[in-house]
C-alpha cells in the first residue's frame, strides 16, 4: 500500500513514496528509507513494503529531485550501463552534506504533518552511498532519530577525508546497525575497523555485521550481486532494531 507525496523542501520539491501495511488504520512510527545510487525503483518498493508491513509507516524520497521526478534509470538500463552510471554520479555528487540537511528538514516536516506518521522518534535506513545519509541524518537530529541503519554502505570512513561521516558521528543518541559485505571493495576492512572505533569512542550504542560471503548491493534485487540469504538477514535485522527503538 504506496501513495505518492509531494515534500516542500528548501531546494524545490521532492517527490516521494508512503508505504504502510494493507490494514493500516491508525498512525504508525515513522521510518525514513534512502535508496541507494540506483534511485527509486521496483526492488526498493518491494524494501520499502516489507519493512512497512512489519507495522511502520515508510517514507522513501527521490534523492535526485533536484535533477529528475521519479525513476532516473531508463527502463531496460541499470547503474551498471556505461550510458547511465556518469548521470547518476553527477546527481549524486550534488548531494553534499548542506543539501542533505536541508533534505532531512523536509522530511521530518512531512513527518510531523502527514497523518500516517506517529508522533515522536522515528528510524532512517540507507544503502550504498545513503548509509551515510541515514548516520547523518541521526546526528543532525539525534532526539528525533531513535534508530539508524546501512547496509552495504560505502565510503564511511575513507582515510584522509575530511568530509567523511566517520567525523560526524559524535551527536548520535539513536541506535546504530550496520550491516557491511564482506566482498566489498567500497568499504574496506580497514574502513569498517575505522567507523567502529570512532562510533565505539563517541559512546554510540551500536552493532556491526559481517555479512559473510556477500558483496555491495547484496540487498538489490535487481542487481548481480543480490544475495537472497543476505537480503533475508537484513530484513531480520531490521525488524529487530525497529521493535527494539520504535514499538511501544
Amino acid at each position: 500500500m504506496s501513495r505518492a507525496i509531494d515534500i516542500p523542501a528548501a531546494d524545490g520539491t521532492i517527490d516521494a513514496l508512503l508505504f504502510t501495511p494493507a490494514d493500516a488504520n491508525h498512525p504508525l512510527p515513522a521510518v525514513v528509507l534512502f535508496t541507494d545510487i540506483g534511485g527509486l525503483r521496483p526492488c526498493y518498493h518491494e524494501k520499502a513494503q516489507q519493512v512497512a508491513d512489519n507495522g511502520y509507516a515508510v517514507l522513501m524520497p527521490n534523492v535526485y529531485y533536484r535533477n529528475a521526478r521519479g525513476p532516473v534509470v531508463p527502463e531496460g538500463k541499470s547503474f551498471r550501463d556505461p550510458d547511465v552510471r556518469p548521470t547518476l554520479f553527477g546527481y549524486a555528487g550534488e548531494l553534499t552534506a548542506g543539501a542533505q540537511a536541508r533534505d532531512f528538514a523536509a522530511l521530518l516536516d512531512c513527518i510531523d504533518s502527514e497523518s500516517e506518521f506517529e508522533e515522536g522518534k522515528i528510524g532512517v535506513i540507507g544503502y550504498c552511498m545513503t548509509g551515510a545519509f541515514a548516520l547523518r541524518m541521526a546526528a543532525k537530529h539525534p532526539d528525533r532519530v531513535a534508530a539508524a541503519a546501512g547496509f552495504h554502505s560505502a565510503n564511511l570512513a575513507v582515510a584522509g577525508d575530511s568530509s567523511s561521516i566517520v567525523h560526524g558521528i559524535d551527536t548520535i543518541k539513536g541506535r546504530v546497525y550496520l550491516g557491511h559485505a564482506d566482498k566489498d571493495d567500497l568499504l574496506p576492512p580497514d574502513q569498517i575497523a575505522r567507523m567502529d572505533e570512532a562510533l565505539a569512542m563517541a559512546g554510540v550504542h551500536f552493532t556491526t555485521e559481517l555479512y559473510k560471503g556477500a558483496a555491495h548491493g547484496f540487498t538489490a534485487k535487481d542487481a548481480p550481486s543480490f544475495d537472497a540469504a543476505a537480503d533475508a538477514l537484513h530484513h531480520k535485522r531490521i525488524a529487530m532494531l525497529l521493535e527494539e527503538t520504535l514499538q511501544r
